[in-house]
């Protein structure tokens, strides 16, 4: 059944965890017990076993987030005309280049394919995003859908961090550990291919005369307030290799890092699962639960790292501004993408998704780049930064929120 014929349907089926959905999401749980397993061993790998300063792990980052800008818009176009499952199983192939990062000890070679394989992870996100909408496409079960897929996506990062502790504990070599990946990788495009969704073009779509990829002025000029503040919160959302870093520097145990990239992973996994659970709130709360609970809540995280590091109250202390990172990143996953499947109008707009991870990497290019050159300085600086972005982000939310849910309802409070 095409996304046209299914939103046609006057009965939607209440079951939302379909075969589609759980495919979806079990690919982004075996792709974070991947690449995540990666990015949680990496700044380790770059900057104490290979001595490289903390900058080139910031440039490492800013590199992959700012190229992922391009990729995310690149492949949003491309899966609008040839189909978003084709997109997103051809992307998803292509992520394990960042398994072989630790085969090179010339740092050129280490990032350049770190890189590779998070490009290929942004030009298949927007796509995948495009299946899970369409596999759903009633609206009051949007936060549940993009909540589950956000609950195994970290899930599988929280399992990275528990292969990765299991692997250090061991001594196992991080050459090894990083070409284990490519098998979690592998069996997550397996899953990712067993999903029916995806397969009309949306350009075919919108020729045949439907009003997909069609948003008004209204839903523009509404989305532009997300696009910004998600792309402040990507000032502020530096990579977690930073905490973890600090965490590893402060106890003089890798493994710790780990432990703090876990909890920050755990929280944030059970956040999107919790939101799974209940039905889709209104326009206008999602609004102000975005701008509140995901981004004021990390500008409060940080603040509380800031407060450690400074007075050095021990490690518990940073973990737990860990956990409260974790848990305002449960809450932007799912609801930034949730409003901008309504933005796009019913299955979601391939481009409104490229634009959404296109905006979050802009800022997370520069984002890194300034993180790492404040962490030179002293880590209370950049976190210090960190949290003044993110206050920038919530307030751009809360300011817009009753004019933009004011646009997207109409007389009997249903969005448009």
């Amino acid at each position: 059944m095409s996304p046209q014929e299914y939103e046609a349907t006057s009965n939607p089926p209440r079951n939302w965890r379909t075969q589609d959905v759980w495919s979806i999401s079990l690919s982004a749980f075996f792709a974070d017990l991947g690449y995540q397993s990666v990015l949680a061993a990496f700044p380790l790998f770059l900057v104490i076993e290979l001595h490289r300063p903390a900058w080139e792990y910031g440039l490492a980052m800013a590199l992959s987030y700012g190229g992922g800008a391009i990729f995310s818009m690149i492949g949003a176009r491309i899966g609008d005309r040839i189909g978003h499952r084709k997109m997103a199983i051809f992307g998803n192939c292509l992520i394990p280049l960042l398994s072989l990062s630790a085969l090179m000890s010339n740092p050129a070679w280490t990032i350049g394919l770190l890189c590779g394989g998070w490009w290929a992870r942004n030009l298949r996100s927007p796509s995948r995003r495009v299946m899970l909408n369409e596999a759903v496409p009633a609206d009051e079960f949007r936060v549940r859908i993009f909540g589950f897929l956000h609950a195994l996506d970290v899930g599988g990062a929280a399992a990275a961090a528990l292969l990765v502790l299991i692997a250090l504990d061991q001594g196992v070599p991080f050459k090894l550990l990083f070409l284990f990946t490519a098998i979690p990788l592998g069996v997550s495009t397996l899953m990712l291919s067993r999903a029916s969704t995806g397969r009309v073009p949306l350009t075919s779509a919108a020729n045949s005369g439907s009003d997909y990829e069609k948003p008004t002025q209204r839903h523009l000029s509404s989305a532009k307030a997300i696009f910004l503040s998600t792309a402040l919160f990507g000032f502020t959302f530096y990579s977690i290799g930073f905490p973890v870093l600090t965490v590893a520097q402060k106890t003089g145990s890798d493994t710790f890092g780990v432990i703090g990239f876990l909890v920050f992973q755990g929280f944030s996994a059970a956040t999107g699962y919790l939101l799974a659970q209940k039905l889709g709130a209104t326009m206008l709360h999602r609004f102000v639960n975005l701008g509140m609970f995901g981004y004021f809540g990390s500008a409060l995280g940080a603040i509380v790292m800031i407060a450690d590091v400074h007075y050095q109250l021990g490690t518990s202390e940073f973990l737990l501004g860990l956990a409260i990172l974790g848990f305002a990143l449960g809450v932007v996953e799912t609801l930034e993408p949730s409003l901008v499947a309504v933005l796009s109008k019913g299955i979601g707009s391939g481009r409104g998704f490229g634009a959404l991870a296109s905006s979050r990497s802009v800022g997370l290019f520069a984002g890194n780049i300034i993180m790492g050159l404040l962490y030179q300085i002293g880590p209370s600086w950049s976190y210090g930064y960190a949290a003044a972005m993110a206050i920038a982000a919530a307030a751009i939310m809360l300011f817009t929120a009753k004019r933009a849910n004011a646009e997207l309802t109409d007389l009997r409070g249903q969005p448009l």
